[in-house]
């Protein structure tokens, strides 16, 4: 089974993107970020034509996820992470997909940090960390994918000593990924590939691209039996160079 995470950047901009990705790429899951497209814009019948089943949620302007499927219909568990009503943001979905538990999450950047953009992300990194031990303690296959907004560890940024103050890599922020990984996450690129420069996104700034200036923050988090099953992973490079691309590229693994 091929499962992809995407930051779309838009998905009805991105469109034509998305579908011929979709087209050569044929994962069987895929979890995309960033829609910024209300629920009722969501390209519903364009997804299907391309054979993909849908759930989404959407918000007008930014934010947005959804988790498409090539098979079965995803089962939608829930439409937002537990632990604060009061957050309206669409940044995470959860489906039940071919007997595995799929949490697609779009993480908030967090910049300017210090701040209260830098605490409601803080906030949220702990509400999904309570959340996936949940997942965990239940024993079932699940992964949480999608855009992180973090850059684990050095070797995840190009110049790392660039972003020291960035919200994406102050300490705070690592340290809450790695206690999410504490709890027997399997980050799944750096299991197949642990001392390899492997991006997930390049900025649009200062030929970021063609210089390969990129960040790893687009992540998969395995819990430990599916940890046993994955036997390839990748980030689908090229298309970030495609025209009109997200700003980020396809993530995918495979399971056995």
């Amino acid at each position: 089974m091929k499962i992809a995470t995407y930051n779309v950047n838009g998905v009805n901009g991105r469109l034509p993107v998305l579908l011929r990705w979709l087209e050569e790429s044929k994962p069987d899951v895929v979890c995309l970020q960033e829609l910024k497209a209300p629920q009722e814009k969501f390209p519903l019948q364009a997804i299907q034509d391309a054979g993909y089943h849908a759930i989404w949620h959407g918000q007008k302007s930014w934010n947005g996820v959804a988790i498409l499927s090539r098979h079965e219909m995803p089962q939608e568990v829930c439409r937002a992470l537990p632990g604060d009503p009061e957050d309206e943001h669409s940044r995470y979905i959860e489906a039940t997909v071919n007997g595995l538990v799929i949490g697609c999450l779009y993480l908030p950047n967090g910049n300017p940090a210090p701040g209260p953009k830098f605490d409601y992300k803080l906030r949220w990194f702990e509400r999904l960390t309570q959340h996936a031990a949940t997942l965990l303690a239940s024993g079932q296959p699940v992964i949480l994918t999608g855009d992180y907004n973090v850059m684990p560890t050095e070797r995840d940024v190009y110049k790392p000593e660039r972003w020291v103050d960035d919200a994406l890599f102050r300490p705070e922020t690592r340290e809450a990924f790695h206690r999410l990984l504490g709890q027997g996450w399997t980050d799944a690129i750096r299991k197949l590939y642990p001392e390899e420069t492997i991006y997930t996104f390049w900025d649009y700034f200062r030929n970021a691209f063609g210089r390969n200036a990129g960040l790893r923050i687009d992540h998969f988090l395995l819990s430990p039996a599916l940890s046993q099953r994955l036997n390839w992973a990748g980030v689908d490079k090229d298309v970030r160079g495609w025209e009109k691309s997200s700003d980020h590229a396809p993530v995918w693994i495979t399971l056995a």
